[in-house]
C-alpha cells in the first residue's frame, strides 16, 4: 500500500513543510494539531474552544484517511499549562471514552503564545 499525504490547507503545513497526517499502510499519523481554525487562521483565547477546534481538525484529517476515533490507539497532549490540563477533560471523553487510547500528557511551550493546547494521534484502521 503506497504512503499517502493529508492536508488540512493550513499555511503552517507548507511555511514548515510536514503534513497533517501520514497514511501509511493500516496506520495513520496525525501530526500535532492546534485549535487553530484553518478555514479562517483564527485562533479562540479560550483553552475549551481550542481543545475543541483540535479534535474538530483531527477528526478531519482521519476522516480523509477512512479512520475515525474509535481506530485512535495513541493520543499525546502538549500544554504550556499543565494545571490546566484537567479543565478539558471533558472535552476529550467526548471523542475518546469509547476507544480510550494510550496516551501521554506534556507540559511544555508552544510555538505560538495563543496556542494552549496542541495534540498528535496514532491511529490503526484494521482491514478485513
Amino acid at each position: 500500500m503506497a504512503r499517502r499525504l493529508i492536508s488540512s490547507g493550513s499555511k503552517f503545513e507548507l511555511d514548515v513543510g510536514y503534513s497533517r497526517a501520514v497514511v501509511d499502510g493500516e496506520w495513520v499519523f496525525v501530526s500535532g494539531t492546534t485549535g487553530f481554525d484553518y478555514d479562517t487562521m483564527t485562533i479562540s483565547d479560550d483553552f475549551l474552544d481550542q481543545t475543541e477546534q483540535c479534535l474538530k481538525n483531527i477528526q478531519s484529517a482521519l476522516r480523509q484517511a477512512g479512520a475515525d476515533f474509535n481506530d485512535v490507539v495513541r493520543v499525546n497532549y502538549i500544554v504550556p499549562e499543565g494545571e490546566r490540563f484537567p479543565d478539558c477533560w471533558p472535552v476529550l471523553r467526548k471523542y475518546f471514552g469509547v476507544s480510550r487510547p494510550a496516551m501521554t500528557m506534556i507540559c511544555a511551550g508552544l510555538l505560538d503564545s495563543r496556542m494552549k493546547i496542541e495534540i498528535e494521534v496514532t491511529a490503526r484502521v484494521r482491514v478485513g
